[in-house]
Parts: C-alpha cells; structure tokens; sequence
C-alpha cells in the first residue's frame, strides 16, 4: 500500500516538512502571564511556569509579550500548552509494567476545562459541543490507571485535542495507544510524548496550512495530524529504541500498516518545532529502530473488545 505521509528532501518548507499524501487526496478537517485564577490552587503544585527573560532592556522595558507556553508536570504525565491554538504543544509520559495498574476508572471521571492555563487562553467545554470532533486524549485514560486523582487530570482539556471519532480516536489511534502500552511488556521503560501537527498540504502550486477551528466563537484549531514519538529501553542494555509517527487527523483503515506512519524523529521535530529526548546521542552505537527492535504492528482487537462492554 502507498505510504500515507511522503516527507519532503531538504529543508525548503521549513516546520511544514511532510505532507499528506494518500491514494484518495488525504481529506483534512476542515508579558507576565496572567495569574491562574483560585480554583487552580490544587494544581499549583504541579505548575511550573516558563520564565520571562530579555526585560532588562529599552524595548521590553514594560515586558516580554511571549509566546508564553503553560508547563504542566502532573501525576502521569508533563506538558506545554498553546494558548494560541488552545492545544498542546506536547504531553509526555513515562509508562512501565508497575506504572500502568492501579484501580483508576475513567467511568467516573469528566472532561473539565483546564484551571492551571489562564481563563482567555483555555479550551472549553463549549467549544467541544456539537463540534463533530472527539475530545481526543495525548496521555491516554488507559495509561492513568494508578488511581483517580491520576485518571481526572488526563481529563482536562490541557492533555485533549480535537480529533476525528470514527475511524480514528475510537480505533486506529486507540490502537496505536495500546501498542504504547504494551511495549512495557517488552522494555523496562518507555518514553512517549505526543501531541498536534499542522501541516501544509498542496493546492495548485502553492503549500498551504489549512485547519478548522471550533467553538463558538472560534477558540480551539483542529490539527491536521497527530504524532507520538516514542524511547524505549531495557535494563542493563546500553541502547534506546527509538521510533516516531505522525498521522493524519482522518479516519484510517485498520489494514494500514503502522510501518506506513513511521517518520525519522528529525522529520518530526522539524514540523512541530520541538526537539524529542535531547540529552541521547543519536549514533548507531546508541540508538537503534523501534521497529528493528520490536514488531510494530497494531492489534485492533483491543477497541473492539472494548466497544462490545
């Protein structure tokens, strides 16, 4: 099957280094930051703001206007938050085999708006509401098991992005999470950060960036794509597994291969702008493929199972 994400050679469209590219045309979907109000006391804790520099000069005499990403480190998982697009930058989580059991139920817990990003930034509940979009989990539900303080903060809309339904939040993405989990089968740790992409896709002659944006008013983009990057590692081996993948927003036939979402890291970092496990030196001595060091293949049973409780 032709490959669903083609990457660009070169550096020529900068954070927009891959596009979609499917058989059918690859449909898209359509300066201090304010205090965090009293309701976020509780997450304070876990709050670590970003800090301002540069001030002590002329032009920024009255303060630095940003971009200021909300950093987060909670019970299951870290992560930055765009108050622009009202999504994460990133969320990223650290699963082992003890990690991932506990008596957490998501049955009892509730998508809530996020206390610890300043009110104007915020996704909203509202925004969500007829929408035609799930509210999409970065740190899955599944992984927050530990108990249900753990499980309510994967709820809030700082670890959520909007993503298609039918197709892919309830199935290939689900799969691809669980995939994730069970790696903790194989490796003692693992390492997996994900979060949104906007990619630019090809209209006549020109690259352009297109996607919805919900909420009434508009507040919250849609991304286009959705990427998780993944280190794994077993004891006592001087190595990393490393493997990366970038999906498009979009319902995905449970035939695809995962293979066909496989990305070089660098490809990734360069369209989100991020830079993924920094302090690990890449050289074949160090690293080596995910996919060399595991089967990636995907067990579309689990949603399944899961669908007929």
């Amino acid at each position: 099957m032709h490959r669903v994400l083609t990457f660009l050679a070169g550096t020529a469209l900068g954070g927009g280094a891959f596009y979609a590219l499917s058989r059918n045309g690859g449909q898209q979907p359509a300066a201090v930051p304010a205090a965090a109000p009293a309701a976020a006391a509780k997450h304070a804790q876990f709050r670590r703001d970003v800090p301002s520099d540069g001030t002590d000069n002329e032009f920024l005499a009255f303060g630095n206007p940003g971009p200021v990403a909300d950093f987060m480190v909670r019970q299951r998982y870290a992560a930055s938050f765009n108050r622009a697009l009202r999504n994460p930058n990133w969320v990223a989580e650290h699963l082992t085999a003890d990690n991932l059991k506990g008596s957490g139920d998501r049955a009892n817990s509730e998508f809530k708006e996020d206390p610890a990003v300043p009110a104007m930034f915020r996704a909203l509940l509202k925004d969500y509401f007829r929408s035609g979009y799930d509210r999409g989990h970065m740190c899955p539900a599944a992984d927050a098991k530990r108990d249900s303080a753990s499980m309510d903060e994967t709820f809030l809309l700082a670890n959520i992005a909007p993503q298609v339904g039918k197709g892919f939040n309830r199935n290939y993405w689900a799969s691809l999470e669980s995939f994730v989990r069970g790696l903790t089968k194989t490796f003692d740790d693992v390492y997996c950060i994900s979060g949104p992409l906007y990619l630019p896709q090809k209209e006549g002659d020109k690259w352009v960036v297109k996607y919805e944006v919900i909420g009434n008013p508009p507040n919250v983009a849609v991304p286009t794509h959705f990427f998780k990057v993944i280190l794994a590692r077993r004891a006592g081996d001087s190595k990393f597994a490393i493997g990366a993948f970038a999906l498009p927003n979009r319902p995905i036939d449970d035939k695809t291969p995962l293979a066909d979402f496989s990305q070089p890291i660098e490809a990734v970092e360069k369209a989100a702008g991020l830079q993924f496990f920094g302090k690990v030196e890449r050289s074949a001595g160090t690293v080596v493929p995910l996919c060399t060091a595991t089967a990636c293949t995907l067990n579309h049973d689990f949603y399944k199972k899961r669908d007929k409780k």
